[in-house]
């Protein structure tokens, strides 16, 4: 019954992951205008790649965080603040997407091979460290709440600092635009990462509020996203 479950788990988690790279496919190609975007062909083999083998992974060694996971976008959140904030958030992460195919259609960047490689190197270090934070965390649900019997986590990266996970997102949104082969859409990153930010501090009132021991977790943990800057 519980292998049955797994696996049922396993082919939901495989059509999402699915579905999800499609809609980028279409999304890229459709801004670029031309399949012959090769920078977008490696970005999205990198970047899906990533993504199948940690659902992969997951769906065998942490079924429950899988299906939490699998909640996503606005209208999952509960928190009113939080559906705006990542209606807000899921906006301008596909600008970053659609700009920087539009920036190879146009031909406004020149960008060569070795920013490309640390583009997708960018993309690499989140992923490594997303996939840390989630062997660590299976409280690490993709909407902001509080689950029966949650504790606070304060080993491994989240004794460096108290959103690993954020931390490993900045890294790919970095990483993206330059994977892509693009510097006109790095002018999207401002709002971004004041979306990420914005989440995160309405994330920390929440948990403050409702999960016991984080108040005091936050006041031993000094940073929040980048050790030594905040």
């Amino acid at each position: 019954m519980v292998m049955s479950s797994v696996q049922s788990l396993g082919r939901q988690a495989t059509v999402a992951t699915a579905k999800f790279c499609l809609v980028m496919l279409v999304m890229i190609f459709l801004a670029a205008g031309s399949l012959s975007y090769w920078q977008g062909w490696v970005f999205l083999l990198h970047f899906c790649g990533w993504c199948a083998v940690l659902t992969a992974y997951f769906v065998r060694r942490d079924p429950e965080l899988v299906r939490k996971r699998m909640s996503v976008g606005p209208e999952a959140e509960r928190e009113p603040s939080q559906k705006r904030i990542q209606s807000f958030n899921s906006i301008a992460i596909l600008a970053l997407f659609v700009v920087s195919a539009l920036d190879h259609r146009f031909g406004w960047s020149v960008v060569p091979a070795p920013i490309l490689l640390l583009g997708n190197a960018l993309i690499a270090v989140g992923f490594i460290g997303c996939f840390f934070v989630l062997r660590q965390n299976s409280f690490a649900a993709a909407t902001v709440g509080v689950t029966a019997g949650q504790r606070v986590i304060s080993t491994g990266l989240y004794g460096v600092v108290r959103h690993p996970m954020y931390a490993a997102a900045l890294a790919m949104f970095f990483g993206v635009p330059l994977a892509l082969g693009s510097y006109w859409s790095l002018l999207v990153l401002p709002p971004v990462i004041g979306g990420l930010v914005a989440r995160l501090l309405d994330e920390e009132r929440y948990l403050v509020g409702n999960l016991v021991g984080y108040a005091e977790y936050r006041s031993e943990v000094q940073w929040r996203l980048v050790p030594g800057i905040w």
